[in-house]
């Protein structure tokens, strides 16, 4: 796969003199051709900069931002119009024509374009086809439902095939059951299309269900990247362990470690999983091998891209010699805590 996008040391300041703030500071990030790519953040992180970065409604302060192998920091205004015809946008509140129709909306771009009558309505025909919206192309935006007019913004920006779909808080205004729907369509979208899609967001949950790999903001800066398997089994910053944390709890709060405390006498671990079946054969072996019992007090466990991750606490009962040998062949396997007061579940 080749880089789409590219980041390098891409700094944005706003503001002069003393008066400035840095939204985003020597930032260098590359997105593959054909992958679903999740930038998570906080407010403020300056996910917004960075996507505004990507279609050149903001230019940088230093560094640059390549596109399709363009550099397109410096160039001049007319020749940006022609880059951003091969991005599409989808926004957090639809942002949509009250005035005109479904059907229009999504041939607005087309207009703008110069496309042919008969070429508008053949490809605005085979997108609310695409989206499952033929039945509404008539609607106007007020007698839709939240996901229907957030398919008719996907619909619009993909009017003038992109090569790249921005989504920034794409699915934020919606309702869970909702969300889902419009993030199997982002799928669709990606898999059938082959659109590169970039998703900015401050839902981990959305990270998890359609993104490939995932860059975490904090402060302006990249703080992690990586696939997002790897992010969710093993999050390396505080930042990323905070976002994973909103979606699976890997480990017992500190009233949970005391209850844990107060129901099993013998001794309490944390080990992850990492879905390769080590672990499981480890424990499995413990009776026999170890003359260890154990039971699972608390579990936090997820399956991402077809592979488990999380971890289980554990209580280990046996003689102490035993037992550490136990725990010594699970650290071979994995990361293994040893949970003996509060302050080790924090």
């Amino acid at each position: 796969m080749t880089a789409i996008i590219e980041f390098r040391e891409a700094s944005k300041t706003f503001g002069t003199g003393t008066e400035t703030f840095t939204a985003l500071d020597r930032v260098s990030l590359s997105v593959e051709r054909g992958e679903i790519f999740g930038i998570i953040g906080y407010s403020g992180a300056g996910k917004s900069t960075l996507v505004r970065l990507i279609n050149a409604l903001e230019r940088v302060s230093s560094g640059a931002v390549v596109i399709d192998g363009l550099d397109i920091s410096t160039l001049p205004e007319k020749r940006l119009r022609a880059v951003r015809r091969d991005i599409g946008m989808v926004f957090q509140q639809f942002n949509l024509f009250r005035s005109r129709t479904v059907f229009g909306n999504i041939a607005y771009p087309l207009k703008v374009a110069g496309w042919p009558k008969d070429r508008i309505t053949a490809r605005v025909t085979e997108l609310l086809a695409f989206v499952g919206l033929t039945e509404k192309a008539w609607a106007y935006p007020e007698q839709l439902s939240g996901g229907q007019k957030q398919r008719v913004g996907i619909a619009r920006a993909l009017a003038t095939n992109p090569a790249i779909l921005l989504a920034d808080e794409s699915t934020s205004a919606l309702d869970p059951e909702t969300t889902a729907d419009v993030l199997r369509l982002l799928k669709r979208v990606n898999q059938e299309l082959g659109v590169t899609i970039v998703v900015i967001t401050h839902e981990m949950e959305v990270v998890r269900s359609i993104a490939d790999r995932v860059a975490v903001l904090d402060g302006g800066r990249v703080v992690e990247v990586g696939t997002v398997f790897d992010v969710f089994s093993d999050p390396q910053t505080v930042t990323a362990q905070r976002f994973v944390g909103t979606v699976l709890k890997d480990r017992p709060e500190r009233t949970d470690v005391a209850r844990l405390r107060a129901q099993h006498s013998g001794r309490i671990v944390t080990a992850r999983i990492h879905d390769d079946g080590r672990l499981g054969t480890v424990l499995s072996d413990a009776v026999g091998r170890h003359g260890v019992r154990f039971e699972i007090l608390y579990g936090g466990i997820g399956a991402l891209q077809g592979r488990s991750y999380g971890s289980l606490t554990l209580g280990l009962q046996g003689e102490d010699a035993a037992v550490d040998a136990l725990i010594a062949d699970l650290r071979t396997v994995t990361e293994v805590t040893e949970v003996d007061t509060e302050e080790d579940a924090a």
